[in-house]
């Protein structure tokens, strides 16, 4: 059965936090191991019950017949043998457990797991942040009995399959002898407790499914796979226990233009042979800036970057900006008039001196001193 966490502090059920702090300091100026070393285990139970009765969704389970620290009987003795199929009690009953060290009952009221939601998001609303109503589809409170499970005024009663332990134990004869086993109690499914009147809305489960409206605050900067944490959004636990957590996690949109690499934003600008040869200006739409100028020098070579500081992503933390880098890809025409392979022409005669090349793809060995090959390594030039 739960712990009577009350009862190890010496307080009323509806005693304050400083009540509770007070009860604790008087007992453990009498109960430290320091001044009464026979009183160990009693100074743990103490110390664990104020533990759980200063901890608000730890002390509404106490207050509702639960117990939070209880493991329940199907999540393993200890014995590092549960799991496969009883050889955990195999073990116990022929090493010492007897078959009586039960696990105890699970407790009715539980804590709620954890929820997921996936949301969609384009890149500008990861840059600006964005607030949204989603619509989640989780285990809510019960608004009949209010997480009871009972019907009207009526309460559980002590389950009489295994009175009140949460389990049942049973003798098989084996090669090795009689072989006692406990497993949960198929009435009361290890709770210890049955609801002879169960409420007609949740059938005593103290929840009900429902689909709900929750805003969800997505701040500036986020960026694919990051979660933003609803505190106690999540499912309410059986026995209408505290609800889990709400998990929110972005997935972004592919962007027609820019690709994302953290706060920094690419993009390709491409420009025709002569404007890259002559200089010019292209006009991009940032995400957070609208139009911004690129400005391509005269005789801008393929593959040159462009780089326009704190133009990028917002850091998620920080607010401080990433950059804009343009990747200028120089188009050359294939397909030429006649008009425009005489241009051409023209301006191959009149620059006689630019001709065909063959050099090593390997890079030439930095020249200068130390400094410059330090230079070159951290600046790229």
């Amino acid at each position: 059965m739960a712990r009577d966490y009350y009862g190890l502090l010496g307080v009323s059920k509806g005693a304050s936090e400083s009540e509770i702090k007070s009860a604790y300091r008087k007992l453990v100026r009498e109960l430290h191991p320091d001044v009464n070393p026979d009183a160990t285990e009693q100074f743990a139970e103490v110390k664990l019950a104020y533990e759980v009765l200063t901890d608000p969704d730890r002390r509404r389970i106490v207050d509702m017949g639960g117990d939070p620290m209880e493991t329940g009987g199907m999540g393993g003795g200890g014995n590092g043998f549960s799991g496969f199929g009883g050889l955990g009690d195999v073990f116990e009953a022929f090493f010492g457990g007897g078959g009586g060290g039960g696990r105890g009952p699970i407790g009715r009221v539980r804590p709620g797991s954890d929820s997921l939601l996936r949301m969609r998001m384009d890149l500008s609303e990861c840059a600006t942040g964005v607030t949204k109503q989603v619509t989640v589809d989780t285990a809510i409170l019960c608004d009949l009995c209010h997480g009871k499970g009972t019907h009207g005024d009526t309460t559980p009663v002590t389950c009489d399959t295994c009175h009140g332990q949460g389990e049942v134990q049973t003798v098989q004869r084996s090669l090795l002898g009689q072989v006692m086993t406990t497993r949960p109690c198929p009435v009361c499914a290890g709770v210890g407790e049955t609801i002879p009147d169960p409420c007609h809305r949740c059938g005593g489960d103290g929840r009900v499914r429902a689909r709900r409206e929750v805003s969800v605050k997505i701040p500036a900067g986020v960026g694919e796979g990051m979660r933003v944490r609803l505190a106690a959004q999540g499912e309410v636990g059986p026995g209408g226990g505290p609800a889990g957590d709400l998990y929110v996690e972005v997935h972004e949109q592919q962007h027609d233009v820019f690709v994302r690499d953290g706060d920094d934003l690419h993009c390709t600008v491409s420009v025709p042979m002569v404007d890259a040869a002559l200089g010019t200006t292209v006009s991009v739409d940032a995400i957070l800036d609208g139009p911004v100028d690129i400005t391509v020098a005269p005789g801008t070579q393929p593959n040159t970057v462009t780089t326009l500081r704190g133009r990028g992503m917002p850091h998620l933390r920080s607010g401080v900006r990433g950059d804009l880098h343009a990747h200028i890809d120089v188009v050359v025409p294939s397909r030429l008039d006649h008009q425009d392979t005489d241009l051409l022409r023209k301006l191959k005669e009149h620059r006689v001196r630019d001709v065909a090349e063959v050099k090593s793809t390997q890079s030439p060995a930095p020249a200068g001193g130390l400094f410059s090959r330090l230079r070159e390594t951290f600046t790229g030039r």
